[in-house]
């Protein structure tokens, strides 16, 4: 922890200020095809027991008031993994959307998708399209799906935007700044990251949400490969955030 310590005769969401939640949460899921290593199993294996840890962190998400999480669930790079890997991730998302559907729309929970959709096959594209349509009215938890997604896409997509606009004359480069730009990326109807979380023990944030995580507050949890992820985990990362100073380019002094 960075400042205060746990109390250990307390539970870990007991101890959060539910008036100082993150907003936004973001999560880079790393570390299935390693945790499949360790168990003897093929990488995909890591893949399928991943979706239980997702599970913890939604409806973690959803005890504590959290209003949005975005799960790095398949990056544009994640492409050129070897197709054998690549065909059952595709197989496991149309699957899983299937079966978790239900759920989240009890939970109340919004599901929105955000990347190159036209990549993903056609019955995993198409069960995304209706679970999105089918969670739209619901009012808890957005939950975001990065799907063939990268920063560098989102932000190459709204640069493209304003070029055909100021081409057609509909927008002067004088209009352009950071409002107008960011809701122009795939990410306009959410808040900027508040707080990202990446387990698996690497530590750099792999061009995901580049522009919504300018102040992100980063956590990397070393120890924990993503399907050994629980709502314990979330709650505990949750708890550090709040123990950060959030200064904004001002000084301590100012925040205080």
């Amino acid at each position: 922890m960075s400042q205060n310590v746990l109390d250990g005769s307390v539970a870990i969401k007991e101890q959060i200020d539910r008036d100082k939640l993150p907003r936004h949460i973001a999560i880079i899921m790393d570390g299935n095809g390693r945790w499949a290593k360790k168990q003897g199993a093929m990488r995909i294996f890591g893949h399928h027991h991943g979706i239980k840890a997702v599970r913890e962190a939604v409806e973690g998400c959803g005890e504590i008031g959290i209003r949005f999480l975005t799960l790095y669930t398949f990056s544009t790079e994640n492409w050129n993994r070897p197709k054998i890997e690549v065909d059952g991730i595709m197989q496991l998302l149309a699957k899983t959307i299937h079966e978790e559907v239900p759920r989240l729309h009890e939970n109340n929970v919004r599901l929105k998708v955000i990347g190159d959709r036209d990549s993903l096959p056609k019955r995993a594209r198409q069960k995304l399209e209706d679970a999105i349509d089918y969670t739209k009215d619901n009012t808890g938890l957005t939950l975001c799906l990065a799907l063939s997604y990268s920063g560098k896409w989102d932000i190459i997509q709204a640069a493209k935007s304003i070029a055909r606009q100021i081409k057609n004359n509909e927008l002067a480069i004088e209009d352009i700044n950071e409002e107008m730009f960011g809701s122009l990326l795939s990410t306009e109807e959410t808040p900027d990251v508040d707080l990202m979380i990446r387990t698996g023990g690497d530590h750099r944030i792999s061009n995901y949400l580049l522009w919504q995580s300018a102040y992100a507050e980063l956590l990397f949890m070393d120890d924990i490969f993503w399907p050994e992820f629980d709502r314990e985990h979330l709650f505990e990362a949750v708890y550090t955030f709040q123990q950060r100073e959030r200064r904004f380019g001002k000084t301590g002094e100012q925040v205080k």
